[in-house]
């Protein structure tokens, strides 16, 4: 079964850190890239950031540009998003997801995603 799990959710402080975790399993992960969305109450899902399946290169939205980092361990599955400087608009349940993509550009659009994980709460506080 195809399977992605986020962890790494939490209740941090404005100005902090935390690392979610996406551990994938059941399908070809070094054939899928691998996004980060999330969503706050009230607002649509948001394309955060993208890995690419054959180079990791990397994507991000504008509004976290310099603050989040997104890597991949092949070895392992995984798919850390690394957020620093964190905001309270950074509120929202994280979710990964797997895709094969055709235009990159798209990385963005949750239509493009085949796969999703349950997701992560992180709640930050001013």
């Amino acid at each position: 079964d195809v399977q992605l799990v986020e962890s790494g959710g939490g209740l941090v402080q404005a100005g902090g850190s935390l690392r979610l975790s996406c551990v994938a399993s059941g399908f070809s992960f070094d054939e899928y890239e691998i996004g980060w969305f999330r969503q706050a109450p009230g607002k649509e899902r948001e394309g955060v950031s993208c890995i690419s399946s054959n180079d990791d290169s990397t994507y991000y939205v504008d509004s976290v540009k310099g603050r989040f980092t997104i890597s991949s361990d092949h070895a392992k599955n995984t798919v850390y998003l690394q957020m620093s400087g964190l905001k309270p608009e950074d509120t929202a349940v994280y979710y990964c997801a797997a895709g094969i993509i055709r235009d990159i550009r798209n990385y963005g659009k949750a239509s493009e995603y085949d796969y999703w994980g349950q997701g992560t709460q992180v709640t930050v506080s001013s």
